[in-house]
């Protein structure tokens, strides 16, 4: 057997299942995380502190909560190794090999790693303490410090922008039910399952988006206190014209992409064909 063939085999393994819709679970938690925040931020329960420290605190304050954090932890780093090995073999679908869709799985292994790690820092006790939103700030004033790294940080909003644009469109497309398994879903299950793919990954999109488009005004504007992390787009949305209300949309959009990540959990064709 070769290494090719012996690793495509342990990528389609029961292990690597289980790694896929563990991880899968642990997103869910993850957004239900930030739509609770997002809801806080909307009605002025939270202020400009970090979204992704702010809800671990708020975790780790409940009995319990140190549990579900470590569960967490694991589940963002099996999301990881499915991602890895969708990098590396392909996803599931007659596309799934694409180099498009290949670098897409490295892209999503880097940042659920990024999130395995944060929360085991969080859970060690290694937390800096400092938002999403200045840390944002700083990392694009350290790339922008540097000669053409002002054009690095508009290319990053701009991808960001394009990914959100892309969520958005394909949740309104209903393009991910191909990645789902229909047949094993009941009658009732079906529409339930369209709606929060659909007005979920489309409140994804958003999100994602509206970082893009502060990366992008912070190089333009050669102005790196323009940079927002999620944390700060989502307090800037909330001070729109549409005041609070848009991101109180926002925010149970990412509910129900926390619940459609349960649905993907169970009914998703999570293996390279």
């Amino acid at each position: 057997m070769t290494e090719i063939s012996a690793g495509r085999e342990a990528a389609t393994s029961r292990w690597v299942r289980g790694f896929a819709r563990a991880g899968l679970v642990a997103r869910g938690v993850n957004y239900l995380l930030l739509g609770l925040l997002a809801w806080q931020i909307a009605f002025g329960r939270a202020g400009r502190h970090a979204v992704r420290v702010g809800a671990l605190r708020e975790v780790a304050t409940h009995r319990g909560g140190l549990v579900v954090l470590w569960l967490l932890a694991v589940g963002f780093g099996a999301m990881t190794i499915w991602r890895l090995t969708e990098a590396a073999y392909g996803r599931a679908g007659p596309d799934g090999r694409k180099p498009l869709k290949r670098l897409t799985s490295l892209a999503g292994a880097i940042g659920y790693g990024a999130l395995a790690t944060g929360t085991t820092s969080f859970l060690l006790g290694n937390s800096s303490q400092s938002s999403g939103n200045r840390q944002s700030k700083a990392l694009t004033a350290r790339f922008m410090s540097h000669p053409g790294g002002r054009w690095l940080v508009l290319l990053v909003g701009l991808v960001v922008i394009g990914v959100g644009l892309a969520l958005v469109v394909g949740g309104l497309r209903k393009t991910f039910l191909k990645n789902l398994s229909r047949a094993r879903m009941s009658p009732r299950a079906r529409p339930v399952v369209e709606l929060l793919g659909m007005v979920g990954i489309s409140a994804r999109g958003i999100a994602f988006g509206a970082v893009g488009v502060f990366l992008a005004v912070a190089a333009i504007t050669f102005d790196p206190k323009r940079a927002q992390g999620l944390d700060g787009a989502l307090y800037k949305l909330a001070t729109t014209r549409l005041g609070p209300w848009l991101l109180v949309a926002v925010a149970a959009g990412l509910v129900m992409f926390g619940c459609y990540s349960f649905c993907e959990a169970r009914w998703r064709n999570v293996t390279p064909g």
